[in-house]
């Protein structure tokens, strides 16, 4: 008999795909120029000069035996050195390479990290908005996820309900900062504030109390925006990190586990993620990514085109009525729905011919996702569609 828990998923819709093959379809009748799909959030700027680079100089240097063999479990031994040096020149850290594990990006990451720091039947608490697949990725690990509803003002932490939801069954509190879906960056006020709760916690819990950090988007903050690197503030912090958009990598499923060297148990918790990839099929991240990445690691896409394209949609929607908090980083924009039911207004979007994500999908129903990594020339010319929905609505 098969898996009842997957043939159940067969029957929930995974909604951000859905919209994105309606918009396949769309294109195929009326042509890519007339649609407008700002539903998924795949990086539309090319990799830097130096992947195609480094590839090449791996391609032409090493034997294709030692290029394509087996990795060791926990990564190449180059590869975890290299992630320890650029966290601590960046960050002024203290990683060594037995504080890295490397992954098959931050997903993979995120599986390592719930299942070294929580046993079977205890709940990860995370805070709305958040990334949808949260919830298989907790539920997959037999824990159970517990959400904190949104603080909308600002999508900075509600800090009462994230106190109020520690009990003594959690684990772990999971954080995602530049966020998906709002754009939301934590600020230094709020990341001491966060480690001063989890210290309280932790303490009348009795034990660590840990702060897994999800960061894909950790290298797209835009100007003058406060972002630390959260780790620093709360010693019992595992970083997980995606190459996906700081490399525009994300088909390569490159990225890493880091555990903070103060970390209660840190080299403990490294040792113990191979043991994890043997329950779950992981076997090691791709070896010529992992020495790309090593050559790579200091650079980045050209990002400042997410920051441009942020810019034009917050002066016209501001312009057509629309409410919203600016994002501080990454490439996405939650603005509230103009109707209380943010899947029936995006599904009046597609009357113009926008492809929108109703926020109910990220715990925070009443907004809508916008992921603006698209073209710069596409933003502009979606805008008289946003201005056409608009007016549906009497806004302007």
């Amino acid at each position: 008999m098969l898996n009842r828990t997957y043939t159940d998923m067969l029957q929930e819709k995974d909604v951000i795909f859905e919209i994105f093959h309606y918009a396949l379809s769309r294109i195929r009748e009326i042509g890519a120029e007339n649609v407008f799909d700002f539903s998924l959030g795949n990086p539309s700027v090319s990799p830097p000069p130096q992947v195609a680079e480094a590839i090449k100089d791996e391609l032409s240097e090493r034997p294709p035996l030692a290029l394509h063999g087996y990795s060791p479990s926990f990564g190449l031994p180059e590869a975890r050195a290299a992630v320890a040096e650029h966290l601590n020149r960046r960050y002024g850290c203290h990683y060594g390479p037995q504080h890295i594990f490397m992954t098959a990006g931050a997903a993979s990451a995120l599986a390592h990290a719930l299942r070294a720091l929580a046993s079977p039947g205890q709940e990860i608490v995370t805070c709305a908005p958040c990334f949808s697949e949260y919830r298989p990725y907790t539920a997959g690990a037999g824990l159970s996820l517990k959400i904190v509803p949104a603080s909308v003002e600002d999508f900075q932490i509600d800090f009462a309900g994230l106190e109020q939801a520690i009990g003594e069954n959690t684990a772990a509190v999971l954080v995602n900062s530049p966020n998906n879906p709002s754009g939301a960056v934590y600020s230094t006020a709020t990341v001491k504030r966060l480690a001063q709760l989890l210290r309280y916690k932790s303490d009348e819990l009795g034990r660590p109390l840990y702060l897994i950090s999800d960061e894909p988007y950790r290298d797209i903050v835009f100007q003058d925006v406060d972002s630390p690197y959260i780790a620093n503030l709360y010693e019992d912090t595992v970083t997980c990190y995606s190459y996906s958009k700081s490399l525009s990598l994300p088909g390569e499923r490159i990225g890493y586990l880091a555990v903070n060297p103060a970390c209660r148990d840190a080299e403990k918790i490294v040792e113990i993620c191979p043991q994890i990839s043997r329950t779950i099929g992981h076997n090691g991240a791709a070896s010529l990514f992992q020495r790309v990445v090593a050559r790579t690691g200091e650079a980045t896409a050209e990002l400042s085109v997410y920051e441009k394209n942020k810019d034009i949609l917050c002066r016209a929607l501001k312009e057509f009525g629309y409410s919203f908090v600016e994002p501080g980083g990454s490439f996405y924009m939650f603005p509230r729905s103009p109707e209380a039911d943010a899947f029936a207004f995006c599904l009046k979007a597609r009357q113009h011919e926008l492809m929108l994500v109703p926020g109910d999908i990220f715990a925070c129903p009443g907004h809508f996702r916008i992921a603006y990594c698209v073209p710069t020339e596409r933003v502009e010319k979606a805008l008289p569609a946003f201005r056409a929905l608009a007016a549906d609505y009497g806004m302007i």
